[in-house]
This record gives C-alpha cells, sequence and structure tokens, in this order.
C-alpha cells in the first residue's frame, strides 16, 4: 500500500515531480505557507515576529471574561450562543484507546477456511450476509470465539443453520462473541447491516462520488462484517453483489469473475472467486458507473491473462501509460524472480476520490487517479516514471504481501519493505538506476530522518502500537536498506 502525499500550498514541493509527491510518510497536506520569494523578506518576517514576541511578554496579558466550560461526561464543552444540547444528543462515554503489544501475540483458537459473502447494494443501507467454515486450532477443545466488528448491526447468527439464542452470544461495540461454539468444524452465518453512505471513517466500505469502494488495511474489514480481522487468518472467499444495474452498472470483486446475470426490479449480480487464500484486509469490492481499458498479457506459461482498467469514462484515454506499466511489471516479475500471475483476470480501479494512494487488494487494485492518470499534454516524466513504480509496486504485493503475507501487523515492513526492494529494482532496470537511487535516498533523508529524530521514531518492527494505520511511514525505506545489508 502507499499513501498519496499532497504537497503543502505554496510549498516547493508543489513545483516539483510526483516522485516527490509519492511517500509512505505522511506529510502536513492541510497546511497552508505563504511563499517568500527573497531572503531578505525572511529576515524582515523573522525581525519583526521577534519583536512581536518580546512586545508581548513585556505587556500584561489582558484579561477577557470567559464562560465557564460546562461538563458533560469526560470532555469539556463551551457553552457558546447556542441551543442547550437536548439530552438524547449527549456523548456517549469515550472508550479508552487499548494499546497492542508484541510480547502479547498468540496463535487464534479458530480458524477459517473459506468465505462466503453476499452484498445487497442499497440507497439507504447494505446488507452483508457471511457464510464462515471454522475449524478450531486444537480438535476437540471448545473455547469462545471473539470476532471483530465496528459500526455493525447485527441482523441474525446461526450456527450449522441453527439460529443462536441471546445467551449464546454477546455483542458489543467492538466484538460478536459465540459464548460455546462447537469443538469441532462447523459453519458459521452471520447477517449484517451496514451504511456505507454515513460511512465517513473511510475503512470498511463507503460510498464516494456515487462509487461504492472499499478500504480493508489494515483493520477496516470489520467494519464490513463480524470476522477475525487479523492477518494471520487466511480464507478462500467467494463475493456475490447485487444492486440497481442503472445506477451500478459496474459490480467488481477479488478473484476471477464466475457468473453474472440479470435479477429482478432492474437488478443484476456478478460472482467472483478467488482460489487462493488471503486475509481479509485484502478483500476489495468496487460499485458504480465506470468504463475500462481492455487488454491481456500472456504468461510464462503460455496462460491468457486479461487485464482491465476501470476509471470514469472521461478519463480513460489517460491510461494508455498505466496499461503499459502493469504489462512491463507483469514480465518484469517473471523474467527477474520467477513470479507468474496466478489468475485470469486482474483489474485496476482509478478514481478521483480513493482515500489512500494504492491498494494491492488481490486481482482488484485500487488507486488514486493521481497514480494512474497521465498524458503528454500535462504529465512531465516525472510523472511517467511515478505511474511506473506505484503500479509495479501494488503488482509485485501479489507475491510479497498477498500469497505470502505477514503474521501480524508488527510485522508489516517485512511485505512493505521486500515490495519496496522490488519496485526500487523494476524502476532501476527500466530507467536510470542511478538515478532513481539519488532519488530514492533523496526522499529517505526528507522524510525518514526527521521521523527517526523526532516523538515519532520506532523500530523497524515496533514493539507497541494504538493505531496500525500511523505505521504507514518512510520507515518502509529504511526496511530497504536493511535488507540490501543481507
Amino acid at each position: 500500500m502507499a499513501r498519496l502525499i499532497l504537497p503543502c500550498k505554496g510549498s516547493s514541493l508543489s513545483k516539483t515531480c510526483l516522485l516527490g509527491l509519492i511517500s509512505n510518510a505522511p506529510f502536513q497536506a492541510s497546511c497552508r505557507v505563504t511563499p517568500v520569494g527573497r531572503s531578505r523578506d525572511i529576515c524582515r518576517y523573522k525581525q519583526y515576529l521577534t519583536s512581536e514576541v518580546t512586545h508581548w511578554r513585556r505587556c500584561q496579558i489582558p484579561h477577557f471574561p470567559l464562560v465557564q466550560p460546562r461538563r458533560i461526561d469526560r470532555r469539556l464543552i463551551c457553552s457558546v450562543a447556542t441551543e442547550p444540547l437536548p439530552k438524547e444528543v449527549e456523548e456517549s462515554k469515550m472508550e479508552a484507546p487499548k494499546e497492542i503489544f508484541l510480547k502479547d501475540y498468540k496463535q487464534p483458537d479458530y480458524y477459517f477456511d473459506t468465505l462466503d459473502l453476499k452484498f445487497t447494494l442499497g440507497e439507504e443501507s447494505t446488507i452483508v450476509a457471511s457464510k464462515i467454515a471454522v475449524y478450531p486450532r486444537v480438535e476437540g477443545q471448545s473455547s469462545p470465539l471473539v470476532l471483530d466488528g465496528r459500526d455493525l448491526k447485527l441482523l441474525s447468527v446461526k450456527i450449522n443453520g441453527n439460529p443462536l439464542k441471546e445467551e449464546d452470544f454477546h455483542v458489543d461495540s467492538r466484538h460478536l462473541t459465540l459464548k460455546s461454539p462447537p469443538s469441532s468444524k462447523f459453519t458459521l452465518e452471520i447477517v449484517t447491516e451496514i451504511y456505507p453512505q454515513k460511512n465517513t471513517s473511510l475503512e470498511g466500505l463507503y460510498k464516494s462520488s456515487g462509487n461504492f469502494c472499499t478500504q480493508c488495511e489494515a483493520e477496516g474489514f470489520r467494519k464490513i462484517t463480524f470476522y477475525q480481522d487479523r492477518p494471520d487468518i487466511m480464507a478462500k472467499y467467494t463475493c456475490r453483489i447485487e444492486a440497481d444495474k442503472s445506477l451500478y452498472p459496474v459490480l467488481l470483486s477479488n478473484g476471477n469473475l464466475i457468473e453474472q446475470g440479470d435479477l429482478e426490479g432492474g437488478k443484476h449480480f456478478t460472482l467472483w472467486e478467488d482460489p487462493f487464500k488471503k486475509p481479509s484486509y485484502l478483500f476489495a469490492l468496487v460499485a458504480g458507473q465506470l468504463e475500462s481499458r481492455d487488454d491481456t498479457f500472456t504468461t510464462c506459461s503460455g496462460r491468457k491473462v486479461s487485464l482491465r482498467i476501470w476509471t470514469p469514462a472521461q478519463d480513460l484515454p489517460k491510461t494508455e501509460h498505466a496499461m503499459y506499466s502493469l504489462k512491463a511489471a507483469m514480465k518484469w516479475d517473471e523474467d527477474v524472480f520467477g513470479r507468474e500471475y496466478d489468475l485470469d483476470l486482474f483489474n485496476i480501479v482509478a478514481v478521483p476520490d480513493f482515500n489512500m494512494g494504492a491498494m494491492e487488494n488481490k486481482s482488484l487494485n485500487i488507486f488514486n487517479s493521481k497514480l494512474v492518470l497521465a498524458s503528454p499534454e500535462t504529465a512531465t516524466d516525472a510523472d511517467y516514471a511515478a505511474i511506473l513504480g506505484v503500479i509495479g509496486h501494488e503488482y509485485f504485493h501479489n507475491w510479497t504481501g498477498n500469497r505470502v503475507t505477514c503474521r501480524d501487523w508488527f510485522q508489516l515492513s517485512l511485505k512493505e519493505g521486500l515490495t519496496v526492494f522490488r519496485d526500487q529494482e523494476f524502476s532501476s532496470d527500466l530507467g536510470s538506476r542511478p538515478v532513481k537511487r539519488i532519488a530514492d535516498v533523496s526522499k529517505l533523508r526528507m522524510y525518514q530522518f526527521p521521523q527517526d529524530a523526532g516523538p515519532m521514531a520506532h523500530p523497524v518492527r515496533p514493539h507497541s502500537y494504538i493505531k496500525m494505520d500511523n505505521f504507514y511511514t518512510g520507515k518502509f525505506q529504511l526496511t530497504v536498506c536493511i535488507e540490501e545489508e543481507f
């Protein structure tokens, strides 16, 4: 996965190439900086600020009458000229953040073999039905099965086709716990209702600009259905999507398309199957009004793979270089690492409001348009090089991250660092190795060195975390340097 970095307004980065904008380190995209062109102006600003600070230090700070804040639960809400809050609007108690430690890792008590998903997409809400083949890690041993879930409305739970009574399970704001599941292999069926139109977290399934889209890395799948949302739970997925055909003519998910057709009431469906086991963070779904550029690639064993890049209709002419980059990455991975693509179809979706830069979901990569679209009229050579590298990076994840994944999120730099190494070698072979090396080291110095000198410093494999999203930083570049030593 790659973050999309937007430059500060008025900063020099806004005048540079996209290579300076693509980084795994978060940048202060929301700040505003007034450009100052000359050094004497800078000195004038410094002198002015110094005099102002000295003046206020010498003066007595004026007293302004303040309205006393009113306490509600543990937060302070200042009284202003508004109507008082009704009781039903008062905030609920905030849950204290929980720190996760590497030393506390333990194997799951249950594993999942297969997961069958059915999505009924609606304008008000979406119904998600899941059917999971579950088996205990130790045969004959029964312990509670704890499933992750956030912002879900539970409609039903069944084990082996039998509805559970209320005393058989417990639901809270973060988990669904089955108190006494069977001690041998069983089938678990769960139906939930979610609200993608109201999902402003942009994790899980959300709707934006008329399209449904997903982002599940690192812990977004728990906002779709109740599941063991951790990388060491790998299962084979099927996904059936039903939606209004006029509003959502394109329905995409992971794997190969094995069935599609029309339904009553102007609806249609698609059925997708991914024959290889994967963790939940690689699940993806896209539904909307998109058009595709189609091509094919013949693998080293002679299989023909269909390639499709989906975008809004007006952006389709700008995807030619992206298709070239994808085919070049597939050929390079075969020639250099002997890795052949393992499915019959590879999809890329590029939409302007995708919340991450790019995401390596199995066979359905999702990109922000800035990392896919290019035309000779507006793009520089650096733009073309950046698109080549990012598309290569997400494709290379098919083997370093998807088929061979990490045990837990503490090993994040293992999959990301190894894939960054591969995309750097790819860009170096297809371009200029010295130029690429200088650009990578410059980016490392610009983003990672300041982090390592500040309060966010952490080892390549952290000892603990509260929210894993905070670790998608330039540390991946540092991981590459470590890997190159071995």
